[in-house]
């Protein structure tokens, strides 16, 4: 059955190198995906941006884009109308903290700072990027998460959890140790927020179902997508990361694309047509 609706992850899927839409993996030009796009729209299809990017970051790419609407912070905020309109997901912060935003907390309890501090060199802030995150502390490194997420246990944290969104260039604004490289993107962010929970709630906004839906992505956070929607498609250059190869062995709706990037992300979605 055809796609009635299109959730996409944005960087490293539906844009390539440096978040151009016009240039392949290898970085030569392209016309693939924007004819791809063409297609979506004359067929009907909203498409959803669903990005780590800020509610603010992605309303431009909305317009760029003509989406339908935006899933922002790894799942914390849905938008649509043009962003006129947005529903947060605060996910598992405790009643305590009930009317606060996640990041104001983690400002006050020190999380961050102390995160970096037991793992010199390995993690730092992924600025500039992260500065107006509300929902989430936006880092870059490379960290081990389920070890991490022991370690924000063992210091009465259990409510927040660590997420991996991919790989990234290294670049020279970055301070981290040799072993932290190539750097990965985290979300450190309170627990029940994901991108499928997202979907979940914006598809029953809409009056759709899983079965009407597919998504697109390419970093361990987008599997969190697969239950949510009918078909889950990872991008060649997602599914080529360590140990992404046995996570999607177990996700049994999740299928991987034979281009990189956004020709990857193209043929995903006349897939989906």
């Amino acid at each position: 059955m055809p796609a009635r609706i299109v959730y996409t992850d944005l960087d490293g899927t539906m844009v390539g190198p440096r978040g151009s839409f016009w240039h392949r993996a290898d970085r030569e030009l392209t016309a693939t995906p924007a004819t791809a796009l063409l297609e979506l729209h004359r067929a009907g299809v909203p498409l959803v941006l669903v990005s780590g990017r800020t509610p603010d970051q992605l309303l431009e790419a909305q317009r760029i884009f003509a989406a339908d609407g935006a899933i922002a912070e790894l799942g914390s905020v849905v938008s649509w109308d043009g962003g006129r309109r947005t529903h947060l997901l605060p996910g598992d912060v405790p009643a305590e903290y009930a009317g606060r935003t996640p990041m104001s907390v983690m400002a006050e309890l020190g999380v961050v700072e102390q995160l970096i501090a037991a793992h010199p060199g390995r993690i730092e802030w992924h600025a500039p990027w992260h500065a107006t995150h509300a929902t989430d502390a936006l880092l870059r490194g490379r960290v081990d998460p389920a070890a991490v997420d022991g370690w924000l246990a063992e210091r009465g944290w259990p409510w927040l959890t660590i997420n991996d969104n991919g790989a990234v260039p290294a670049t020279s604004r970055m301070t981290l140790a040799p072993e932290a490289l190539p750097p990965h993107v985290y979300h450190l962010m309170p627990r029940g927020i994901s991108k499928g929970a997202a979907i979940r709630w914006d598809l029953a906004r809409r009056g759709l179902n899983a079965a009407d839906a597919v998504a697109v992505g390419d970093s361990v956070s987008d599997l969190e997508m697969a239950p949510a929607v009918g078909r889950l498609w990872i991008t060649a250059n997602g599914a080529a990361v360590d140990g992404m190869a046995a996570r999607l062995s177990a996700v049994p709706n999740a299928a991987v694309t034979r281009a990189p990037m956004g020709e990857g992300w193209a043929e995903a979605v006349l897939a989906s047509l």
